[in-house]
């Protein structure tokens, strides 16, 4: 994650946005098709990272880094998937509050210049990131520029609201802290009154579904959602679709890594 853009030559870090997304990173077994394929359905152009290895890419629109991508050799023990990267001020603190609470470590923290991250695991398996340090860019022209929100699919949206509030830091009495919010059937966060996750797992009423696999989904905001599924059809990977004029789809790479294209108007 390099800070090679920051806001009106401010150096934005994670103790300024604790909490929130502030990145989102892709696992993949072919790192050229992987490029090929985004630059087609999302129109990334991608950069080579000298910190990171050869075996990571950075994408970007219009000039501002949104994602990464590598391969899975690059990360251990990682599959092919869509990681939700959060910010904290301490990944060491974030960590054992995580282990504390039921979640697992599968990697970290480790140091990658300009900052430290570790890939966790909720104590229902969902897996996510957490990034202390620089951030790749600006905050707001990363949340401009990058998906529309995160939604986390698991089987009690209130528990895990209390599990990530406690690790992460949300709604506390801190400057800068999250919102949480309950807002029509799922659990909202809120950072600078801006929607930049859900949390859903069905009516409040609902018992627990035992069929759920708990996943974070990454949601990018685009222009054109049928286009989107029609590029992602023709270059191997795979689209559905509500319908005609449907405001989102949920598409999948050649590799099987699932992501969500939603209509800026919805945004």
């Amino acid at each position: 994650m390099k800070s090679d853009s920051t806001l009106r030559g401010e150096v934005i870090t994670t103790h300024s946005v604790f909490g929130a997304p502030c990145w989102v990173s892709l696992t993949t077994r072919d790192l050229r098709a992987a490029q090929d394929f985004y630059h087609a359905v999302l129109g990334w152009d991608w950069h080579s990272d000298s910190k990171m290895g050869d075996q990571y890419r950075i994408a970007h629109v219009a000039g501002v880094p949104v994602a990464g991508v590598s391969e899975v050799g690059f990360v251990a023990r990682t599959a092919v998937s869509w990681t939700p990267y959060f910010a904290v001020s301490s990944a060491d603190e974030a960590v054992s509050r995580s282990q504390e609470r039921g979640g697992t470590t599968a990697v970290g923290p480790i140091s990658l210049p300009p900052g430290r991250a570790a890939l966790l695991a909720d104590r229902d398996g969902a897996v996510f990131g957490i990034w202390e340090g620089e951030l790749v860019a600006g905050w707001a022209q990363w949340r401009r520029a990058a998906p529309a929100f995160i939604r986390l699919h698991t089987r009690d949206a209130f528990d895990a609201a209390i599990f990530y509030g406690q690790v992460l830091g949300w709604a506390t009495s801190t400057p800068g802290c999250c919102e949480v919010r309950y807002e029509e059937n799922e659990v909202v966060l809120r950072s600078e009154g801006d929607i930049v996750a859900r949390i859903h797992s069905g009516a409040v009423e609902a018992a627990p579904d035992p069929t759920i696999r708990p996943h974070w989904q990454i949601h990018f905001a685009v222009c054109d959602v049928e286009a989107c599924a029609r590029a992602a059809r023709a270059h191997g990977g795979t689209a559905h679709q509500q319908g005609v004029g449907s405001t989102e789809a949920v598409l999948s790479d050649p590799d099987g890594a699932h992501f969500t294209v939603t209509s800026k108007m919805m945004v």
